[in-house]
């Protein structure tokens, strides 16, 4: 994602110099010296804005929804498209076990999980995995995941399908709320120029 965003900066004028572009510095300042770039993980960058300590960034849906994040997100720049699904074996039941039973979900997404089979009035056992998601079932370790899914390739190669969807994900420009109001015209200005090269 980090690396379309950087793109996207690059067609408004706003690229890392190119002497920075291989660099290992950690505050990457565009060549023209308008913006500064923090390579952080893309669940670090809504801590980094509703801090206050970046004023704006680029992040997934996804990671809005699990992070429950205090900030604004004005635009989505249509690019890192994904859905976060649920994904079974075939031959695992879904929505409720043959016989019964608690069903386990493995997944990074514990938050967005547990609320989407609250609403749906599953119970469920939700075990927090970091890694690949998909050995879990292959292993005994849960029945069901919760995974974003691109092309469904890495299901398919691993014997699972999806078998619902959670949500649709996208990269999002996301806000401090206290920079927007404090700098609203070049926001807005930002936005009307990220909108632009989008369409």
């Amino acid at each position: 994602m980090m690396e379309q965003a950087l793109q996207l900066f690059g067609a408004l004028g706003h690229g890392i110099a190119p002497e920075n572009a291989a660099s290992r510095r950690l505050v990457l300042p565009s060549a023209d010296g308008s913006f500064e770039f923090l390579p952080v993980k893309s669940a670090d960058v809504p801590v980094y804005v509703e801090s206050g300590v970046a004023d704006a960034g680029v992040a997934g849906f996804d990671v809005l929804g699990e992070h429950g994040s205090d900030v604004l997100h004005p635009l989505d720049l249509r690019f890192g498209a994904c859905v976060l699904a649920v994904a079974a074996s075939e031959d695992t039941p879904y929505p409720v076990l043959a016989g019964g039973g608690t069903p386990r979900v493995a997944t990074k997404y514990t938050a967005t999980s547990r609320r989407f089979f609250a609403a749906r009035g599953l119970q469920v056992e939700l075990i927090r995995i970091t890694g690949s998601v998909e050995i879990a079932p292959l292993v005994g370790l849960s029945h069901w995941i919760v995974d974003l899914v691109q092309t469904g390739r890495t299901l398919a190669d691993n014997g699972l399908v999806v078998v619902d969807t959670v949500l649709e994900s996208s990269a999002r420009w996301i806000v401090n709320r206290a920079s927007h109001k404090l700098r609203l015209r070049e926001h807005e200005r930002l936005i009307g120029d990220l909108e632009a090269a989008i369409s």
